[in-house]
């Protein structure tokens, strides 16, 4: 089993390790954050005792502790992050999304190749079985494939605080944050597995003062149709996805976390189609990647690093569309 490091002690990190130790694919060893007690916080909700804690970086990166690493750190600190990671040797499972930018993102495939290492984007959603359904799906009726509509919508926990002019990381351009970077990712990674890479690439944003889009409408262009992309962190929907295919559509009750999927046919009439949901999202990724490393699968891990690069490449068109600068921009 390989030895796990944390970097974020969140709710995401939490359900990862979970999801980890539950399908035996990795065993939390060593924990980092800025403080101790946070660290020991976290320790303490899996083998506590047996796990080691860290405040300094440096001294993190360079333990014997762990064999691989999950950042789930703010956006921006992605990169120096997995850099030091990498230059460490270590293998690495990063947060969507990787990088603030393409010239980050490319920075780190180079220095991984360098390494000998792997740089895996943790977009969970596409290994799960319900998603592989989909593609099922999509592969059964893509002669009559004819564009999409995705919708993730959820008002962010933060928001309150972001109007109440306390600044919160996610809706800062100094974290590279926003409602694209953090929710828009999943349907970008839903479009660009399931319909290969868009021809064009337009964002229309509500900007918050703050330089971060709070929602937004994505469109991305193909040879024969659109994927239209609804996006946002101020507002809820309970709008489903949908991918059209002429008279008949398959309906997906998120396109972020899908539990659910029916098809409509020529009538409009609607039934389910059953697929397998497990009740941690993360654990079919916890798996897969435990997999690709321990069995160095470079034609799997080519696939997801081309993914990476091609959702990373809309991710930064689509801010240059709506105007959005980030810091990170700034330093390269």
């Amino acid at each position: 089993m390989l030895k796990l490091g944390i970097i974020g002690t969140g709710w995401i990190s939490q359900q990862f390790v979970e999801a980890a130790e539950e399908t035996k694919s990795f065993k939390l060893t060593e924990v980092y954050s800025r403080t101790e007690a946070k660290a020991k916080t976290f320790a303490d909700k899996f083998s506590g005792d047996d796990v080691y804690l860290t405040t300094d970086l440096d001294k993190f990166f360079s333990s014997d502790k762990f064999d691989a690493v999950y950042i789930a750190s703010p956006n921006s600190l992605h990169y120096s992050q997995a850099k030091q990671a990498i230059e460490n040797g270590k293998q690495v499972i990063v947060e969507k999304p990787s990088t603030s930018n393409v010239h980050e993102l490319a920075t780190l495939q180079q220095i991984a190749k360098e390494k000998g290492v792997f740089l895996i984007e943790a977009a969970r959603h596409i290994h799960e079985p319900i998603f592989k359904k989909v593609q099922w799906y999509l592969e059964q009726n893509k002669a009559a494939l004819s564009g999409a509509t995705l919708s993730y919508m959820k008002y962010s926990s933060k928001y309150d605080a972001y109007l109440d002019a306390q600044n919160p990381n996610v809706f800062t351009t100094t974290f590279s944050g926003g409602a694209l970077y953090d929710l828009g990712v999943y349907c970008v990674y839903d479009a660009v597995v399931l319909f290969g890479e868009p021809n064009q690439v337009t964002y229309d944003a509500e900007i918050l003062s703050s330089g971060v889009d709070g929602s937004g409408s994505l469109t991305l262009k193909y040879d024969d149709f659109d994927v239209n992309i609804i996006v946002g962190k101020t507002k809820n929907s309970f709008m489903p996805s949908e991918i059209y295919f002429g008279k008949k559509t398959l309906l997906m009750d998120s396109a972020g976390d899908i539990t659910k999927l029916q098809q409509s046919d020529e009538k409009k009439r609607l039934s389910p189609i059953p697929a397998e949901k497990s009740d941690n999202p993360m654990d079919s990724e916890a798996v897969e990647f435990a997999r690709i490393i321990n069995e160095n699968d470079q034609e799997k891990y080519a696939q997801l690093s081309r993914y990476a690069r091609i959702v990373n490449r809309i991710l930064e068109h689509a801010r240059a569309s709506a105007g959005i600068v980030f810091e990170a921009d700034k330093e390269n």
